[in-house]
């Protein structure tokens, strides 16, 4: 008996769906897959699709992701070379700004900088890719009955420290051409973060919206989920700077 493409519907009786050219059995993600396919395919290959990726991510985030996660994965860019591709652009192109995020910081503010908040402060990108995991254990931990999988938030929050950078990418530019301190430091912290924590919000709201959550608890279930991972941050923070006064 024929079954349907879980990217476009279409009755396959084959490997291969005749419509589309998706794969027909497509499974959901778990850890070995996260490992085996996507990493290491994502490192090694560059797949079809990155500008339909980037304008669904922006436009229509988290419905595009959670269609990815059930099986609609034909036209999308893969997350890991998504995110290597856009670091390595970043790259490139903080060759031509003098500005750093560490400049952006009040001269009064730095004497107070602990190990840990100077690294975050110099290596922002690094920040965000080692909380991935994090972030997505605090998604699912909020969202624990939607019943999606770790690796699947995994998933879900690599996607959105793809377009974390693409969105951090704006200010890099910006400060090519624009110097001035003060203005920065509002675009950074006001507008920058903004972005990016009106983005996190938008796309769990979305992505969770089949779940059965209502609509005060999935705003409030989306807004807790970088609230948790900022608490979590200050709490390090403050852990790492006590124990480093211990030491002196």
């Amino acid at each position: 008996m024929d079954a349907g493409c879980l990217n476009c519907g279409y009755s396959v009786a084959d490997k291969y769906c005749g419509n589309c050219g998706q794969k027909f059995s497509t499974h959901r993600y778990s850890f070995k897959h996260f490992i085996e396919h996507d990493f290491i395919h994502g490192v090694w290959h560059v797949d079809k699709g990155v500008i339909f990726t980037v304008k669904e991510l922006l436009t229509n985030p988290g419905h595009s992701v959670r269609r990815f996660i059930l099986g609609k994965r034909t036209n999308f860019f893969n997350f890991v070379t998504l995110i290597l591709l856009t670091l390595g652009i970043s790259s490139v192109i903080t060759h031509y700004t003098s500005i750093k995020l560490i400049d952006l910081v009040p001269e009064a503010n730095k004497e107070n900088l602990n190990i840990l908040q100077e690294f975050a402060t110099n290596y922002p990108k690094i920040i965000l890719l080692i909380t991935i995991p994090i972030t997505s254990l605090s998604s699912f931990i909020w969202f624990r009955k939607a019943k999606f999988n770790y690796s699947e938030h995994l998933v879900l929050n690599s996607y959105k420290a793809a377009i974390d950078l693409l969105i951090a990418l704006l200010f890099t530019i910006v400060s090519i051409f624009y110097t001035n301190i003060a203005g920065l430091s509002l675009l950074y912290f006001a507008g920058i973060q903004g972005m990016v924590l009106l983005y996190s919000i938008w796309m769990y709201g979305q992505f969770f919206s089949k779940s059965g959550y209502s609509k005060f608890s999935l705003l409030f279930k989306s807004i807790m989920v970088p609230v948790t991972i900022s608490l979590f941050s200050v709490i390090i923070g403050i852990i790492w700077g006590i124990v480093t006064q211990m030491q002196h």
